[in-house]
């Protein structure tokens, strides 16, 4: 197993594909990480953060759409969302790079 940190920094960053494409953000570092985590030493831990990480942002989305009608928190809770999703990934990015564990706020233990 070899260590490749620029490979997990592109794993974390690879979650910003969807503010260019408006998809993605769960497929591409889901890819990364099941071709990648026998390979790349810390590429398991990492990617089980980013794939918890997405599928509790889209769990809070689902939740956020009848709020919409509750006097409009719907509408802050996906502006908060929108921008969790961008702050972190760019974090986590810096903290692979200096060889850290990732932290994502709010992220469920979906897969251990």
């Amino acid at each position: 197993m070899k260590e490749d940190r620029q490979l997990l920094v592109i794993t974390h960053l690879s979650q910003l594909v969807t503010l260019i494409t408006g998809f993605g953000s769960l497929i591409v570092p889901l890819i990364l990480w099941v071709t990648q985590k026998e390979r790349v030493y810390q590429m398991d831990s990492h990617g089980k953060s980013i794939i918890n990480f997405q599928l509790s942002l889209i769990i809070y989305a689902i939740v956020c759409i009848p709020l919409v009608l509750l006097f409009g928190l719907g509408i802050l809770g996906f502006i908060i969302l929108g921008i969790i999703a961008v702050i972190f990934p760019i974090i986590n990015a810096i903290k692979a790079n200096n060889g850290e564990n990732p932290s994502y706020p709010l992220s469920l233990n979906l897969i251990s």
